[in-house]
């Protein structure tokens, strides 16, 4: 495919993002569409960043954060880079690599190419199929690609690859970009990568976003060798991490906010199993579901998908659309895990919806 920008390409708005669904025309809806976690971020950790306000006067120092990161993941603090948010380190990744056939792993995260494609990079995709449960074939991936990124759990189909199928996709040569921006919704983040040192050319970013509610303070980090750290490093702009990023940052790796992520990992996956429960009682209406998902969100099809998003927002629910994801349609909708009073209302709604879109 041609370099171009990392807008619309080949039919897919890779600049979409599920915010878009629920602020389109100020509707007051339930929001399926963002993978945040509800009800977040806690008090304990809005108190911390308050309370860093009153040294907005300095720059910011984040070696603090930093020894944090490294210390949570086992690393040393030179493999270790702090960015705002996963969406920057992207951007420095297609900047600072010097790259010729870089390939994305699709249906995934729209961002890695439109940043790519933005940095003039012309860009490969290896599209997995719905048939094999949109699951890693390693052989997919052109043997001279020398970047390839793939989320894991991937958005929007919510696979969890395992790691020793992620890890036959090494070599030296080749940096190997996985992003786990929604590992610690995981529970016990299983098939995780970040802390490996064994791995060549591994890239592992991670977000506080989703987990801790953080989109609007933007704080995240790369895991890698020490001469790609630098080379980022080296792309970023002075001070990219604010003052109470920062401490966010170090709050949420200390010792009692894993404990809680780990709960909330448990509890995001029972009520994930209620939802599809829920959704597989549709399959006569020619509803299907992806998985087994292992994410904080759910992806299903049906027939009249668009329609059927359409009926779900005069009913008062946002939920993403899948077509602007390469390798997906308008049959595909994402649909984020919530508590069970909401999966259940959401649930009443798409049986409307779908009962109004079939006639």
């Amino acid at each position: 495919m041609p370099a171009g920008q990392g807008g619309a390409v080949a039919g897919h708005d890779l600049r979409h993002h599920g915010d878009a669904e629920v602020r389109d025309d100020g509707a007051d809806l339930v929001d399926l569409a963002v993978n945040v976690r509800a009800d977040t971020p806690p008090a304990w950790l809005r108190e911390r960043i308050a309370g860093s306000l009153g040294g907005l006067a300095a720059y910011p120092d984040g070696r603090s954060a930093r020894a944090a990161v490294a210390a949570r993941h086992g690393l040393p603090l030179d493999r270790v880079l702090l960015t705002a948010g996963a969406a920057e380190a992207f951007v420095l990744l297609a900047r600072a690599l010097k790259v010729r056939r870089p390939v994305v792993v699709h249906p995934q995260f729209t961002e890695p190419e439109a940043a790519l494609r933005d940095a003039g990079h012309s860009v490969d995709r290896v599209l997995l199929r719905e048939a094999d449960g949109f699951r890693l074939d390693p052989a997919l991936v052109p043997e001279d690609a020398d970047l390839v990124v793939i989320g894991n759990p991937t958005n929007p189909t919510s696979v969890l690859h395992p790691a020793a199928t992620i890890t036959r996709l090494a070599r030296p040569g080749r940096t190997l970009v996985v992003d786990e921006a929604f590992m610690d919704a995981v529970p016990g983040e299983r098939e995780a990568l970040a802390g490996r040192t064994d791995v060549p050319g591994l890239v592992v970013l991670r977000s506080l976003t989703k987990t801790w509610g953080l989109a609007g303070l933007r704080v995240g980090y790369v895991l890698a060798a020490p001469e790609t750290i630098a080379d980022l490093e080296r792309a970023q702009p002075l001070w990219p991490v604010s003052t109470p990023a920062l401490v966010a940052a170090e709050a949420c790796v200390e010792p009692r906010a894993l404990a809680e992520a780990a709960h909330a990992a448990h509890r995001v996956a029972a009520d994930r199993a209620h939802l599809v429960a829920g959704l597989v009682e549709f399959a006569a209406d020619g509803v299907r579901v992806a998985g087994p998902a292992a994410g904080p969100f759910v992806l299903l099809a049906t027939e009249r998908g668009a329609a059927v998003r359409r009926h779900l927002r005069d009913l008062g629910f946002a939920v993403r659309r899948g077509d602007t994801f390469p390798g997906l349609g308008e049959e595909w909708l994402r649909v984020a895990v919530r508590d069970r009073t909401t999966v259940n209302t959401f649930l009443q709604a798409l049986d409307q919806a779908l009962t109004l879109s079939s006639g």
